[in-house]
């Protein structure tokens, strides 16, 4: 591995003196998201394995290379979990699942990428490794920069390694599903999240609801009886929220364009009339639409939230604009990290 580390440093350090862009890339299953890559190829695939797991301390560090689906599976060897629930897309690596900061279904209860992260290791723009966190809770004093890395989209540095928190399986599921129109379905889901519930997902599209149960089982059966609705087979509900995480859900028509609204999960039904599909509670909306970018964003900024153009559309201005102290933020933050710009120029931002 040493090898592959003074490799990634030789190519960190010609790109500097060049000013040549470096596009990182694990296993390209994220290709799409953000602005477009640029700049000549660095990948990251052969950097991979396991450096540590420690099942009792619920607590597994990667390399960046690692397939996430050989993460999944040692961790289920042990009854545990990535909680956040990442999408694969295709041949995702834990180097990927930081730098997109990408969720599923079980975000709603379990929390965000960053929620997880407990350290990481970094190769900044000037060829140095640094190390930030650690593989304990609460061990940063100041700056988290490990969980800052978390949907970065790889414009700070390589992301070398890093530890990430995981959670015991459930002991139990059930998945129910409720016909209900969208105002009823938001009302619900907000009734129901000030309630000691054991919800982990939700999903509402076309007038039917899907909640996820998951804990003890005594939890999960009182929880299912008070909330009534058709439980799905076992194995249909896998593959619903399955689908739902890697977006082969028929709503996610790939030829169509695609935005993802985050707000406030009381806010109410917004005023479109595209196909909409809710999770996270009410704090997700996706939504298919063909109208101007500002008008999207209007529309979820009325409802104190922001808009990502997803996929599907064209590929400038991806995510929404930032308040201008903030971008001043994330400007020197780059500049901090990688003073020659080389690392994923414009792939969150055009002048990041």
């Amino acid at each position: 591995m040493d090898d592959i580390l003074d490799s990634f440093r030789e190519r960190v350090l010609r790109a500097g003196r060049d000013r040549a862009p470096l596009r990182l890339r694990g296993g390209g299953s994220k290709d799409w998201y953000g602005r477009p890559p640029k700049g000549a190829l660095l990948e990251t695939a052969g950097y991979r394995g396991i450096a540590s797991y420690e099942p009792t301390e619920l607590v597994i560090t990667a390399r960046c290379g690692t397939p996430l689906a050989e993460v999944e599976a040692v961790l289920a060897g042990q009854g545990q979990m990535l909680a956040f629930e990442p999408p694969h897309f295709g041949p995702a690596t834990i180097g990927g699942v930081v730098a997109s900061g990408l969720a599923g279904p079980r975000r709603q209860a379990a929390g965000a990428v960053r929620d997880f992260v407990l350290g990481a290791t970094l190769m900044d723009g000037r060829g140095e490794v640094l190390r930030f966190g650690g593989q304990v809770m609460k061990n940063v004093a100041g700056y988290d920069v490990s969980r800052l890395l978390a949907g970065s989209l790889g414009m700070l540095g390589l992301i070398l390694e890093v530890s990430l928190k995981v959670l015991p399986l459930p002991a139990a599921e059930s998945t129910l599903r409720l016909a209900l129109d969208q105002e009823a379905a938001l009302r619900h889901l907000n009734a129901w999240a000030g309630q000691p519930l054991p919800l982990s997902a939700s999903a509402w599209h076309d007038g039917m609801l899907a909640v996820r149960l998951s804990g003890a089982g005594a939890a999960v059966e009182a929880a299912a009886r008070r909330l009534g609705g058709e439980a799905l087979p076992a194995a249909a509900a896998e593959a619903f929220w399955r689908d739902i995480r890697e977006q082969r859900h028929a709503f996610f028509d790939p030829a169509a364009p695609l935005w993802r609204l985050s707000v406030p999960t009381a806010a109410p039904v917004l005023a479109h009339g595209g196909p909409q599909l809710i999770e996270w509670g009410g704090g997700q909306r996706w939504l298919r639409a063909d109208d101007a970018p500002e008008a999207i964003r209007a529309l979820a900024a009325q409802h104190g939230g922001h808009a990502t153009q997803y996929r599907g559309a064209a590929r400038h201005d991806v995510f929404h604009p930032l308040a201008p102290a903030i971008h001043a933020i994330h400007r020197n933050l780059k500049k901090a990290f990688d003073p020659a710009g080389i690392f994923n120029p414009g792939r969150m931002y055009g002048d990041l």
